[in-house]
């Protein structure tokens, strides 16, 4: 993982540690949105893999999509 993705992951591994068990398991894609962060920060790098995970946060909405979304190769 390169600098700027452990970074930026830092934040994702908070969250993970500290709100997902209080927010609960009702997430609309599989993986969920903080483990297709962690896992596009560890292929991709800083910057293609925060935009990866900016975007796949932004369609995380009632009105977006659900299911299988995997990280692009």
């Amino acid at each position: 993982m390169t600098p700027l993705a452990y970074i930026l992951s830092l934040p994702v591994r908070g969250y993970r540690l500290l709100f997902s068990p209080w927010v609960g398991h009702g997430c609309r894609y599989h993986p969920t949105c903080s483990a297709y962060a962690l896992e596009a920060l560890q292929k991709h790098g800083g910057i293609k893999g925060g935009w990866l995970a900016a975007r796949r946060i932004a369609r995380c909405h009632p009105w977006g999509g659900s299911g299988i979304d995997n990280v692009p190769d």
